[in-house]
Formats: structure tokens, C-alpha cells, sequence
């Protein structure tokens, strides 16, 4: 059974979840700073004018609330303070508990211009599998508004394994907190989220889409005449034949193999991959169950 905090502003006497992402991050300067912000050596930093940092904390009520309308989830228990049972170092300031689910809701304004959702469950894992452990749940809901009008969510199960050297890393940081020893980077990469593939999207405002999509559509028609050039070629090569020419194409049977090879006056293509190799060369794979070795 986890414990609710009355007075827990001193945040010196404990390692929270946005500890945890430098904890477990490689910013060695971050670090240290956050080690001597523990140690109580120099003031935190002052965030008030970091316009992210603002955006996020003002979308917040925002963000629970189109959280709660587009999943039909209500999130209870917003900002409360948890330590953990057994680690009185370690706690959680929440943004919410998702009712029904027991899920940790965390809410964050992210940046358009990059985003991806892999890399936003990447960048807050530390934070979530650490609040995870602090309230022993079994999944968070990490929920995002970008600042391109978007909002997604990402549901993050608990990772036992890394939890068990997110764990190991905060002991490690604590005891230096307390010994007054530096504390080293722990280089623990995390977990690849397993993103479901749930939205359709429009990717009419990527130009380079536009450029490759313009490509693939030029190019399809010679592509399919080129592969049933290939495939009618191989049914007239002979059963008997090892080797077949004229028109500039040499088909030549592998021995032991599956395949034949095509050679004409162009490039090479081999495996299916386009290989540049000289003037008057093509080479081009085949596929046939009736050539494989015995």
C-alpha cells in the first residue's frame, strides 16, 4: 500500500519521476546539477521562463479533459503526492490515476516539428515506469498535445526488467546523494514502446511523401512490364538449358540453385537489389521452387 504525503514540497528529500528521466538519461551535466540540487549545493533551476515547460503546465487541465472526452476515461486522484511503501526516497507527484484501469495518466505538450510517437514514449519512460513502480501499476496513459493542433495517446505497459535497473540506478544515485560521491551516468538504454498502428494518417503536407509518391507512380508501369518481362523470359528458357541468349539478354542457370541470371546491356539486379557494375550488364535474380538443390 502505497502512502499520500501531506508536506512534500522539499523535493531535496526525494527522487521523483522527472528525476528519474535524467537519472536514466546521458546528460552527465544534468546530473551532476541534480545531485547537488539533492545535496542542497545550488537552488533548482527556475523554469518560469521556459516557454515549453509553461506551455505544458497551462495545457495540463486541458489535456486530462480531451484525455477524459475521447477515451470515455475519467482520471482522478490529479497532482497527488504518493512515496512508495518500502523506498522512502522515492516518490511520485501524479497527474492523475486513470479510474477503471488503475492506469498512470501523465499528460505533456510536445513540439510538432519532430514528433513521432516513438520518440515521445521513449523520451518520458523513465518518468512513467518510475511512477509505475511508486503506485505499483500495471500501465501508464501517456497522453500528448502537440503544438500542431494534435493530441495522441500512447498506452506504456510496466517493463519489470527495466524497472528492476531504473531501480538500481536510483539506489546508486541516492547513496551518492548521501555519501557527497560524484554520480556517474548509468547508460541503461530503455525500452522500445510497441506502438500500435490505430491512426490514419494524411501526409499530404510532407514534401518529401509528394517527391517519393510522384516517383513510385512514374515509374509502376515500366516496373510491372519489367517483372513480366522477367517472369516470361524464365518460362521460355528451355528445361534442358543451362545457358539461353539473343536480343541482348543471356539468361544463364545457377549451378545447385533456384534462380537463373539474366544479362543485358544495362546494370545489374541481383536479389531484387540494383547494383551499378558497368555499361553492358544486367544481371536479375529469378525465383523458381523447380531449380532448388536437392
Amino acid at each position: 500500500m502505497e502512502h499520500t504525503i501531506a508536506n512534500f514540497s522539499d523535493r531535496r528529500a526525494f527522487i521523483g519521476g522527472s528525476d528519474a528521466r535524467i537519472i536514466m538519461g546521458d546528460d552527465e551535466a544534468a546530473l551532476l546539477r541534480l545531485w547537488r540540487e539533492k545535496r542542497g549545493e545550488v537552488e533548482p533551476d527556475d523554469l518560469s521562463g521556459n516557454l515549453i515547460v509553461q506551455l505544458g503546465r497551462v495545457t495540463e487541465d486541458l489535456n486530462r479533459l480531451w484525455y477524459e472526452r475521447n477515451t470515455g476515461q475519467a482520471v482522478k486522484d490529479v497532482q497527488r503526492r504518493v512515496l512508495h511503501p518500502v523506498n522512502r526516497w522515492m516518490a511520485a507527484t501524479l497527474e492523475g490515476m486513470v479510474d477503471g484501469t488503475g492506469a498512470v495518466f501523465e499528460a505533456k505538450f510536445m513540439l510538432p516539428w519532430s514528433f513521432s510517437e516513438e520518440a515521445a514514449a521513449e523520451k518520458h519512460m523513465a518518468q512513467l515506469q518510475h511512477n509505475m513502480w511508486v503506485t505499483n501499476a500495471k500501465a501508464a496513459a501517456l497522453s500528448i498535445i502537440t503544438g500542431g493542433g494534435k493530441w495522441v495517446e500512447i498506452s506504456i505497459p510496466a517493463d519489470c526488467l527495466y524497472q528492476h535497473l531504473l531501480l538500481t540506478a536510483e539506489k546508486k544515485f541516492w547513496r551518492c546523494v548521501e555519501s557527497g560521491e560524484p554520480p556517474r551516468l548509468y547508460g541503461a538504454e530503455p525500452p522500445r514502446p510497441r506502438i500500435a498502428a490505430v491512426r490514419i494518417v494524411d501526409m499530404s503536407a510532407s514534401n518529401s511523401w509528394a517527391e517519393l509518391a510522384g516517383v513510385f507512380c512514374q515509374t509502376r508501369a515500366d516496373f510491372l512490364e519489367h517483372e513480366q518481362a522477367k517472369t516470361e523470359l524464365k518460362i521460355l528458357m528451355p528445361e534442358d538449358a543451362k545457358e539461353a541468349f539473343g536480343h541482348g539478354i543471356r539468361a544463364k542457370r545457377s549451378k545447385g540453385q533456384h534462380y537463373f541470371i539474366l544479362f543485358s546491356d544495362c546494370i545489374e539486379i541481383r536479389s531484387g537489389r540494383t547494383v551499378s557494375r558497368d555499361d553492358k550488364l544486367e544481371q536479375a535474380v529469378i525465383s523458381d521452387d523447380r531449380w532448388r538443390a536437392p
